[in-house]
């Protein structure tokens, strides 16, 4: 991860990105929807240790950075992989999708995180991003069957469904949004827990 006193700028708007490696000296600096879980995560545990506000303020930067990557698309969703642009000198869009990662797999990490956003922050905005993320698999993921990953996030005329919905698409993606659009927090957090597949457990009472 990029240290706190190297957010990468771009378009007047801070990013918390990851980095990738150097290549002939020049950064190239990225993000995976895998990852986006990491903002809830920073976010909770800010909510249960309140003076480590750098937590808080990372959560923030890294939602929106992952909330980008999908807002900057036609098709309002994200690529498996986002490139950002730090040269300001090119003519090439602020968020870079290579050829190979410009599918979406109907990954739960960011709707996670923005449910944990909404119930710590009680900020609406999280709410918002998470409805046209909704709005975007309905309109370009949805078949007769189920719901399908697209082989390409950039073309909204021609998306190119895999027939394929992971099996996490229902246990963890729908379950978060869910949870999201609820403006009380079903399951407090000092009592429940949801594990790494999205599965609901007690807390110990001590």
């Amino acid at each position: 991860m990029i240290p706190r006193d190297r957010d990468v700028i771009l378009d007047d708007e801070k990013y918390f990105t990851l980095l990738e490696n150097n290549v002939m000296e020049n950064q190239y600096f990225y993000s995976i929807d895998l990852t986006c879980f990491l903002a809830g995560n920073m976010a909770l545990g800010w909510n249960f240790q309140r003076d480590l506000t750098y937590l808080l303020d990372m959560a923030k930067d890294l939602t929106k950075t992952c909330y980008q990557m999908y807002a900057e698309q036609a098709t309002g969703l994200s690529p498996e992989i986002a490139y950002f642009n730090i040269d300001s000198n090119s003519n090439e869009s602020t968020i870079i999708v290579r050829d190979n990662d410009a599918h979406n797999l109907l990954r739960p990490e960011l709707i996670e995180s923005l449910y944990y956003m909404y119930h710590i922050t009680g900020n609406e905005m999280y709410q918002e991003w998470g409805w046209n993320i909704f709005q975007s698999f309905e309109k370009y993921t949805r078949q007769d069957e189920g719901y399908s990953s697209i082989n390409d996030v950039r073309n909204k005329d021609n998306v190119r469904p895999r027939d394929k919905m992971e099996s996490y698409f229902l246990a963890e993606t729908l379950k978060y949004f869910y949870l999201l659009f609820h403006t009380t927090n079903l399951f407090p957090f000092n009592q429940w827990l949801f594990n790494t597949e999205a599965h609901l457990l007690p807390t110990y009472n001590n």
